[in-house]
């Protein structure tokens, strides 16, 4: 996979578009930090190309709060713990 900085997507813009049809995924990274993806879409795969992407984010979001519940301990709530957690946030959130 490619890497390209911020400054060469705007300086060499016309070359990027031509390799990303040959590459068909490039990061793109600001200050040596990935920052975007490139990725090569026709319009034959345009729609399936943004409901992987979609699915990829969501499975990403529900690893990242998984992750958290470790981290909180809150993983370890029995049935009865979250039902009184549920309860708790509603009573809150009609006030």
């Amino acid at each position: 996979m490619k890497f390209l900085s911020v400054r060469d997507l705007r300086g060499k813009s016309a070359q990027v578009w031509k390799d990303l049809a040959e590459e068909k995924e490039m990061v793109v990274t600001n200050n040596g930090r990935p920052i975007a993806i490139l990725s090569s879409v026709h319009d034959s795969n345009l729609e399936e190309s943004l409901s992987a992407l979609r699915r990829a984010r969501s499975i990403e979001a529900v690893a990242s709060l998984q992750r958290s519940s470790v981290e909180k301990g809150v993983d370890r709530l029995s049935p009865s713990e979250i039902n009184r957690e549920i309860k708790a946030a509603r009573k809150k959130r009609r006030r």
